[in-house]
């Protein structure tokens, strides 16, 4: 039977729990973030509603199988993100979305984030034995920088800096040698001077104009004032909101108001948070999604195989990356980026993306390995 070898005594209804609770704070912010607007509200409660279906799907179906199509779902990530460019739909001068029939607006790139932890928790389990070999991490490199290149071209540098991050994180739990970290760090520090410094002159070709201004407003804060005034005003409403904050749908002197922020629902929804629930409900948020990242590393230290781990510890690099990052921007201590809060920003694509693996991450828990 299917279900035979599997202990539910084992399923993590805490990490269920934590998520659910996320979601239904996330629709509260939501629909004050978007003035009530029901149409928006609605589409994340049905985006919840499927995405936790497909959870709970995937959570009962061995992740052996999964992993066994992780080549499909690689190839599948690099059609999806060539559509985009192909056939997508430009919005703010960004090719990210792609309009299918009877299903709507999504954005593959969020899928992509979670495909890549498959596909890689595959690829490192089956080169474990060489996994310091130059080939393989070079091999590894080109699988990640043809996918960072298409995602690159939308464009979308910051989804690109997850999936590196997410790569880095799985690699490292995979075994990768300290003589290879210690001579990256080496090399990218140099680098990462050089880099700044050759900003300064507008010399590093690949990056677009407002990208280079989100980055040096973050270093020259008072030559480039007019790029840090999102996130001074994020700032400004977080601090406003005090203690126990102006309460829910606040209107009155809200930043809401004004075009203070822009995509207060998505990429600034920390600021809402922070002014209308204050302290205890920043507070609340961040210790939910530590409590979900703690769920999967422990879950990554139970099981019974590298590539049951390497999914437990990439989901857990994907959440704890974004939403440090995220917050991080609505508070000033990251340069400007495009990225949701997961399971609380406006987004059906962001969403069920997450629950997909999250789903595949509680089928690893129920799989933990047998103690002696």
């Amino acid at each position: 039977m299917l279900f035979d070898e599997y202990e539910f005594k084992n399923y993590n209804f805490r990490l269920t729990i934590y998520i659910l609770l996320l979601n239904v704070l996330g629709v509260l912010v939501i629909s004050s973030a978007t003035g009530q607007e029901s149409s928006l509200v609605s589409k994340q409660i049905m985006g919840i509603i499927v995405g936790f279906m497909i959870a709970i799907l995937l959570s009962l179906l061995d992740y052996h199988r999964i992993l066994s199509l992780a080549t499909l779902v690689y190839v599948a990530c690099v059609i999806g993100l060539i559509a985009v460019l192909m056939f997508g739909e430009n919005v703010n001068n960004a090719t990210r979305w792609l309009k299918l029939p009877g299903i709507g607006q999504i954005q593959p790139s969020e899928f992509v984030k979670v495909g890549l932890i498959v596909f890689f928790a595959w690829f490192f389990s089956k080169k474990q034995a060489k996994l310091n070999y130059l080939t393989t991490l070079l091999l590894a490199g080109v699988l990640l920088l043809a996918v960072f290149g298409l995602i690159y071209e939308e464009p979308d540098l910051s989804t690109g800096l997850v999936i590196v991050f997410v790569f880095t994180c799985m690699l490292f739990a995979a075994g990768l040698s300290y003589r290879w970290i210690l001579g990256g760090l080496a090399f990218l520090v140099p680098v990462g001077t050089l880099f700044i410094y050759l900003l300064q002159y507008d010399k590093v070709p690949f990056l677009k104009g407002y990208q280079a201004r989100r980055i040096l407003a973050f270093f020259f804060k008072e030559k480039y004032a007019e790029a840090n005034l999102q996130q001074d005003n994020s700032i400004m409403a977080i601090g406003s909101g005090m203690l126990h904050g102006k309460g829910l749908n606040y209107t009155a002197n809200s930043v809401k108001n004004g075009n203070f922020l822009s995509e207060e629902q998505t990429d600034f929804i920390f600021a809402v948070i922070g002014e209308e629930l204050g302290f205890v409900g920043c507070t609340m948020v961040i210790l939910l999604i530590a409590l979900i990242v703690y769920e999967c590393l422990i879950m990554a230290a139970k099981t019974k195989d590298m590539a049951g781990r390497l999914l437990c510890v990439g989901m857990a690099a994907l959440l704890a990356f974004q939403s440090f990052s995220n917050i991080a921007v609505a508070t000033g201590v990251f340069p400007n980026t495009g990225l949701p809060l997961p399971f609380i920003s406006y987004g059906v694509s962001s969403l069920i993306s997450m629950y997909i693996g999250i789903g595949i991450t509680l089928n690893v828990g129920l799989q933990r390995k047998i103690s002696n």
